[in-house]
């Protein structure tokens, strides 16, 4: 009996792993939005931090603006907005779009445009954005409950 279980779970598992269809897309989807909004979320919260927006607005590539200072605070604060959305899954599409434009400037203008290897995460995480704008928040997110077509 218990043989002809672990058999059936090993086919059925083996179906699964092969299968063209999704396995638990939603958790999946949702798990992983949950864990890139509290990444960018940790890296938006260094804007509580003087010192190192100090730091940052000392860059040679903040350097052309009026106020270095004020496009770094509007950097990591749009990080900060966009990663606590997106892992509670509110507003999750302008969450996608903010995160998008403030990866791509930093990969592009801040990083020079050296996605390839040196500067890869600022352009993942743009990929990603580009997940949950075309994908949305999901079943289990902010969005699904508040508006939910009744």
């Amino acid at each position: 009996m218990l043989c002809s279980l672990i058999g059936y779970f090993k086919l059925y598992t083996m179906k699964r792993i092969f299968s063209p269809d999704s396995c638990m897309m939603q958790e999946g989807l949702t798990f992983i939005r949950i864990i890139i909004g509290l990444l960018i979320a940790y890296h938006g919260w260094e804007v509580f931090d003087k010192a190192k927006m100090e730091e940052y607005a000392k860059w040679e590539s903040f350097n052309s603006y009026a106020a270095p200072a004020v496009m770094v605070y509007i950097g990591k604060g749009a990080e900060l907005i966009s990663g606590v959305l997106l892992a509670f899954g509110l507003f999750t599409r302008i969450a996608a779009v903010i995160l998008i434009i403030t990866m791509l400037y930093i990969c592009f203008k801040v990083g020079n445009g050296r996605f390839w290897y040196e500067d890869q995460h600022p352009f993942l995480f743009a990929l990603l954005g580009l997940i949950y704008f075309f994908a949305g928040g999901g079943k289990y997110s902010m969005d699904n409950i508040l508006l939910r077509k009744k």
